[in-house]
């Protein structure tokens, strides 16, 4: 009998079954009522602060081509509710639980880590630096490299897991952002967050959301984070964790050949609440066909010597 191909990844010092897992904000507890998720190469929460907040007026939502337009505002109910009520129903699971954090400041970064640091059950935070920074005026915590470089050296100096860092696309340079990351300490990068977009009613002269832009997902950023990827993993020497508009095992291995060592899915999931599974599934026989041992063998081989590979010219 042939062996079945060796999903296994690892993410700095934390091992992983097989390199998918849901996006923070698109996965939680009740998921379990309709996948296996032991079956997940990891757990991801949805963003926790420290104190509760509500998060953003309606409406949150709007379709779009391609993709969806999110205005939720990241709620969260606080550390001590995550601590309580919801943390307890993830450990009904066997994969590792990755906490996404976020804050409104600098300070508030470090205090969710003081406060959920040595908690047991948590295998790694992700520190999510897209949220808008009070401190500036409103501009993204991960527009910022030394921004980026100060928040993860404080969370990683309070905490004693690993720490990831998901990734604003929102930048000029996502290989500078994933360099101060690295810089500070992080043992892996999430690549990356929503675009920020918008939709208008002409009719009504007003946004479809609740607020003027919006975070842009799913499968019309693809191409956006795939570039992301690619350059985030060229830019530094920890793993990378590919999300943005991934959907199928062919956007698995697109994303894996670019540099991700993991994926996220994200949108995908409201769609077709089993699309993590499937994916995974999929892969093993995706490998198996082309007879590929270990996932890892695909990991950045991507080759760019081909013609097919070169910068194309600009129009205009």
């Amino acid at each position: 009998m042939i062996a079945a191909p060796d999903l296994r990844v690892d993410l700095g010092d934390l091992p992983l079954r097989n390199p998918v897992m849901p996006a923070s904000g698109c996965f939680g507890p009740e998921l379990g009522d309709l996948i296996d998720i032991n079956r997940l190469g990891a757990m991801v929460t949805k963003t926790v602060f420290a104190e509760p907040r509500s998060g953003n007026r309606a409406h949150r939502l709007a379709e779009t081509y391609a993709g969806m337009l999110n205005s939720v505002g990241i709620p969260s109910r606080g550390a001590r509710a995550f601590i309580a009520e919801l943390l307890p129903r993830y450990r009904n699971w066997s994969p590792p639980l990755i906490v996404s954090i976020g804050g409104l400041t600098v300070g508030a970064y470090l205090e969710i880590a003081e406060r959920l640091t040595r908690v047991a059950g948590i295998a790694a935070f992700e520190v999510n630096v897209s949220c808008p920074n009070l401190e500036a005026g409103g501009l993204e915590i991960g527009a910022e490299p030394q921004v980026v470089e100060a928040v993860v050296r404080g969370v990683k100096e309070r905490v004693e897991v690993p720490v990831f860092v998901k990734l604003t696309p929102n930048v000029t340079s996502i290989a500078a952002i994933a360099r101060a990351a690295e810089t500070g300490g992080a043992s892996a990068i999430t690549a990356v967050n929503a675009l920020m977009g918008m939709a208008v009613d002409w009719r009504t002269r007003r946004p479809r959301t609740g607020t003027a832009m919006a975070g842009f997902t799913g499968p019309a950023i693809k191409p956006v984070a795939l570039r992301c990827v690619w350059q985030a993993a060229q830019a530094v020497a920890i793993p990378v964790i590919g999300v943005g508009g991934i959907a199928t095992v062919d956007d698995v291995l697109e994303f894996i050949l670019a540099g991700a060592t993991a994926v996220q899915i994200g949108s995908a999931t409201f769609t077709r609440p089993d699309t993590m599974v499937r994916i995974i599934a999929a892969l093993e026989a995706r490998l198996s066909d082309e007879g590929v041992v270990s996932v890892r063998e695909l990991i950045g081989a991507l080759r760019t010597d081909s013609p097919s590979a070169t910068v194309p010219m600009q129009a205009g």
